[in-house]
């Protein structure tokens, strides 16, 4: 099997193109197109089904998909520890960061942190809201990532980083009635605008659910993704949001905005850091995950991040 057919299948598979895949790999798109015949010759199955639109894996072709970047990536392994012998750490690390939780404020000390103790390492750094990060692990398009939740998913493997308490965070000219520790009741916003990420959103899902459990009822005005935009909005007056220290604390703006705990229920999730469960992991991988970990316990026992604790 060349190596080099399985890499183009995955392109082929990545761009949902043949053509577009020829393009970015420098050959005719009748030769790729071959390529992926022989395959299917090779396998004895149909790999992918062609459209208008492009084309998009059958069954057998997503399985070979996942089997190709595993073949592929200890390919790159082997060729990166055989050429580097005894040297440094090398090779490209991807990363995934939930936008909405403390990995992506962690991210600029990972980066930070990688250069000075592992230089010769590639971070690829990601935080997307429409991905969805254990499929990206299991299929090895990422080495690893930093989630809200603790599994169990099939194909890849939790470790437990944190828990991490959700706040309302709410324009200045919104009043609440406070407790006597200045914590906001989720009864007493049932009625109050709120801004919110989409129901595939971790922060949304938990949201919703206390609402649920205490049979109210959010008034979601808009679902906002953009942490920029979910600024202004609020800073503008047109509602509140519900997010962790770790990202509210980002866009809070003094004299606009204001953050308040929420209690009755108090609204925690857990924050873990996914890698595969098949795909094995590169020294380089390894050494990076160590690094984040260590950053997330560091920050979880600072205490600098309110709401924000060490996973027990």
């Amino acid at each position: 099997m060349d190596i080099r057919r399985l890499q183009a299948f995955i392109k082929i598979i990545d761009l949902g193109s043949i053509s577009r895949a020829a393009d970015l790999l420098n050959i005719a798109q009748p030769a790729l197109s071959q390529q992926l015949a022989t395959l299917e010759n090779a396998f004895k199955q149909k790999l992918v089904i062609r459209s208008k639109s492009g084309v998009t894996p059958t069954t057998a072709g997503a399985e070979l998909y996942r089997h190709a970047q595993t073949l592929t990536k200890q390919f790159d392994r082997a060729m990166v520890e055989i050429t580097r012998g005894a040297g440094p750490l090398v090779g490209k690390v991807s990363v995934g960061l939930s936008p909405y939780s403390a990995g992506s404020t962690l991210s600029v000390k990972l980066l930070e942190c990688v250069r000075a103790r592992l230089p010769d390492i590639t971070l690829h750094l990601t935080e997307s809201f429409d991905d969805i990060y254990s499929e990206l692990i299991m299929t090895g398009r990422l080495d690893m990532a930093v989630i809200h939740g603790a599994g169990p998913i099939k194909g890849v493997v939790f470790t437990p980083l944190m828990k991490e308490e959700f706040f309302l965070l709410a324009p200045h000219v919104l009043e609440f009635p406070q407790d006597e520790t200045g914590a906001v009741q989720l009864a007493d916003i049932a009625d109050t605008p709120l801004l919110l990420p989409p129901r595939h959103n971790f922060v949304r899902k938990s949201v919703d659910m206390a609402f649920m459990r205490k049979q109210l009822e959010p008034r979601i005005v808009a679902e906002i993704e953009a942490l920029i935009t979910l600024q202004g909005a609020i800073e503008q007056g047109i509602g509140a949001t519900i997010l962790p220290w770790s990202v509210a604390s980002r866009i809070v703006a003094p004299g606009k905005s204001r953050i308040y705990p929420l209690r009755n229920p108090v609204i925690q999730e857990d924050v873990s850091l996914c890698i595969p469960e098949i795909i094995p992991e590169t020294e380089a991988s390894v050494a990076v995950r160590d690094v984040l970990i260590d950053l997330a316990k560091t920050m979880a026992a600072s205490h600098n991040w309110p709401g924000t604790q060490p996973f027990s």
